[in-house]
């Protein structure tokens, strides 16, 4: 057999390092979901005029200023970013590497267990994560931050500040794709604060 398809075969049959692949193929479409929710959902929840029977009520204004900007809900809602500097050229550029990203490891997913990719996931997660806490942080420096100022330090550093989704994001890589003993001690520290009582997988 050749030598090179034998190294594939054996990279796709190794237990492990297939389940780690699949996982790893999984949590990557899962951040990207986190993102596209981050940059659509933001941009919905600041033009809400309230709630009825049937959920939010979005402003006349959302597909005046946002909507009206691209078919798509997603560039739409990333050109509105883009347009009030929230984001720049070089983020765009970013995300259209994420979503080839995305894309290969979901549509190609014997490719990637047989031969790997041409790009490094973990620096593409970096970027995941890069680009979210951009989007977090500014609405959090322009929206919660402008509304309620006393409510937050005067000397508040913004470069030490987590935004919920970002730690959410960076927890599940952690767990799922980080060393054991790193991936442990969220578990670890939620027993210890929650009180709840510990279990063991099966073996």
């Amino acid at each position: 057999m050749d030598e090179k398809i034998k190294a594939s075969w054996e990279r796709v049959l190794h237990p492990e390092t297939l389940k780690t692949n699949i996982i790893t193929a999984s949590i990557f479409s899962m951040a990207f979901e986190m993102l596209k929710s981050s940059i659509i959902e933001k941009i919905e929840g600041f033009f809400i005029n309230g709630f009825d029977e049937n959920g939010m009520i979005v402003s006349p204004e959302y597909k005046e200023k946002v909507l009206s900007l691209n078919r798509s809900q997603l560039y739409a809602s990333l050109k509105w970013l883009q347009d009030i500097d929230a984001i720049d050229d070089e983020d765009l550029k970013k995300f259209e590497h994420i979503k080839r990203c995305r894309n290969t490891l979901a549509h190609e997913m014997l490719t990637f267990t047989s031969s790997g990719v041409e790009f490094d996931v973990a620096e593409a997660f970096k970027e995941i994560i890069g680009l979210l806490r951009k989007i977090e942080i500014w609405w959090f420096e322009n929206l919660e931050m402008a509304i309620d100022p006393e409510a937050y330090p005067a000397d508040l550093d913004l470069d030490q500040v987590v935004p919920g989704p970002v730690w959410s994001l960076q927890m599940l890589i952690d767990v799922a794709l980080g060393p054991e003993d790193e991936a442990r001690k969220y578990y670890d520290h939620f027993v210890a604060n929650a009180g709840v009582t510990r279990f063991s997988s099966c073996a």
